[in-house]
């Protein structure tokens, strides 16, 4: 049991970044439309995210120091000020999207519109970062995300031609010939939720809330590598159960009870109160990471005393900074968006901040002043340079996408 716990952290991280509001609508657009053949992209999205990753919590265990206090530092104010412009903004629109996704799945677990859930979400993920401790909120959150699983088990429960459903998956150009700009875009929106920015900023940040040391590089490993592939699992298990139920019969992802179908057809009541903790819980997980995120972004670009292991009157202006995301998050909800459009937008600007997030992470896992013998070998700087290449194609291909399919129409 000890040894789950000490993964927990990358299991929060990836039920609550890879398998969050963004993942959960995108995987299931695709799947619903395309089959598995955008599959490929979540693939290279869990290496690219486990290859970052790895960096940036190596970076916080051997430094003590969380990624954005060392990019400031390293980088320079103004660069550091422009990483911290989009990256900010950008978690701030995830935010909203995460919010929005609590409230759409109490939604479906109640049956009363998602307006009136949005105070609910918005006093649920304060009270928890007020008074839970990290270590309770990262074990409860991502193991409870757990859940998710039946998605796997409903797979299998509807018993798909694995031959046509693997086709789709080796096969993608196949799936690409219809609308090229359509399928594209929603391969750079499937990439920016697989990569999005929070993901490395929480993990980093979690990684000094727990205290680690070059001694826990092993634990740092561990969490990375089981909990980002655990999400990628997760995501291609969605799509796949779109892929079979939603697809034949032409529906479109619109809602998330749309979602949830596959597995209410699958495995009725019980399996669906399953899907809604789960769904829940990474929503919930999600909303989490993100507004820690934004306190985290902000206190260390700043200087300000930060983490959930001092007390808030010692971090009040930490906290000050995460009530007020909540707050706008929340507002700009009240206005009667819909939620999924956020959560769209979200994921594809997302992709946009990519080359702003990870570059600095690049440059200071291969400084010796802070990592000493930790540094990045050739490996790692092979494959961070590999996927800065695609994350830039990715970050440069997003808006003029956006534009030409009409969000994928």
């Amino acid at each position: 049991m000890s040894r789950l716990f000490a993964v927990a952290l990358g299991i929060l991280t990836a039920i609550g970044g890879f398998v969050d509001i963004g993942d959960l609508v995108t995987n299931a657009v695709v799947g619903a439309r395309y089959g598995l053949g955008l599959a490929w992209v979540v693939v290279v999205g869990v290496a690219g995210i486990c290859v970052y990753a790895d960096m940036s919590g190596r970076v916080a265990a051997v430094s003590g120091r969380a990624t954005f206090e060392i990019i400031r530092e390293r980088l320079g104010p103004r660069a550091g000020l422009a990483n911290l412009a989009a990256s900010f903004l950008i978690n701030l629109l995830t935010l909203t999207a995460e919010i929005g996704g609590i409230a759409l799945a109490l939604q479906l677990a109640a049956g009363v519109g998602p307006g009136l859930w949005i105070p609910v979400a918005l006093f649920g993920v304060w009270i928890v970062l007020w008074r839970v401790k990290f270590q309770v909120m990262e074990n409860v959150a991502g193991l409870l995300g757990l859940a998710l699983i039946v998605f796997i088990v409903a797979l299998f429960l509807l018993k798909p031609d694995w031959g046509a459903l693997g086709a789709s998956a080796v096969q993608p150009w196949t799936a690409a010939s219809g609308n090229p700009l359509s399928y594209w875009y929603f391969a750079v929106a499937l990439f920016g939720a697989a990569m999005t920015p929070y993901e490395v900023f929480f993990f980093s940040s979690g990684a000094v809330e727990e205290h680690w040391t070059p001694e826990d590089l092993g634990v740092e490993r561990a969490n990375v590598f089981v909990g980002f592939p655990l999400g990628g699992i997760l995501s291609l298990a969605i799509a796949a159960c779109a892929a079979v139920v939603l697809l034949p019969q032409a529906i479109e992802v619109e809602t998330l009870s749309q979602i949830v179908l596959p597995v209410s057809q699958a495995g009725g009541q019980l399996a669906l109160a399953f899907a809604i903790v789960g769904i829940l819980a990474a929503t919930f997980g999600a909303a989490l990471e993100t507004t820690l995120s934004s306190g985290y972004t902000l206190a260390q670009f700043f200087g300000w005393s930060w983490g959930k292991f001092r007390r808030p009157v010692r971090a009040a202006r930490f906290h000050l900074a995460m009530i007020v995301c909540l707050l706008i998050g929340g507002g700009i909800l009240l206005t009667g968006v819909d939620p999924i459009a956020v959560t769209e937008l979200s994921v594809v600007f997302s992709a946009v901040a990519l080359p702003l997030t990870y570059f600095p992470i690049l440059v200071v896992a291969n400084d010796p002043d802070y990592m000493g013998e930790n540094v990045n070998g050739r490996l790692g700087n092979a494959l961070g340079v590999v996927f800065l290449g695609v994350i830039l194609i990715a970050a440069l291909a997003a808006i003029p996408l956006l534009i030409a399919s009409g969000m994928g129409s």
